[in-house]
């Protein structure tokens, strides 16, 4: 019995650790939301050095790049894409152990670039996991 509840006890904790989605997610006049000021957010539409990350590029047809990009995105590990439509991907990216979630965006306007945006829903430092994932997905999307 006293199993039973340290198992409960370990599931209530890491199902604590996901967080409620945002409300603010998504494309608005353009843009995708602004980065907190905790340092665990990464944006490519931002002024702001301390979250400022490059957009993903590409050459060819808009349509073929988001998909491309789908088809990695749906090979990582722990990710489920919550909404999709033809400008813009919203996908859920959990740690393996803590079950943390960080809300990974993608927009694709009309010029041949990926604007994006890497949050982590809880907590204050992410030790640069955001940054490291958009870098990661990047690579993979430019086939190096």
């Amino acid at each position: 019995m006293r199993t039973f509840f340290c198992l409960l006890l370990i599931v209530l904790l890491l199902s604590a650790c996901a967080g409620k989605r945002p409300v603010n997610l998504g494309v608005q006049s353009g843009h995708l939301a602004d980065c907190p000021g905790t340092p665990n957010c990464v944006s490519s539409q931002t002024a702001d050095e301390s979250h400022s990350i490059a957009p993903f590029t590409y050459s060819g047809d808009k349509k073929e790049a988001f998909l491309r990009l789908k088809k990695i995105i749906e090979s990582e590990e722990r990710t489920r894409i919550i909404t999709e439509s033809e400008n813009y991907l919203h996908v859920e990216f959990t740690s393996m152990i803590m079950r943390f979630v960080d809300d990974v965006e993608f927009y694709f306007p009309d010029e041949p670039l990926i604007h994006v945006r890497s949050a982590s829903r809880l907590g204050y430092s992410d030790l640069g996991v955001n940054r490291k994932r958009v870098e990661h997905l990047r690579e993979l999307f430019s086939g190096k």
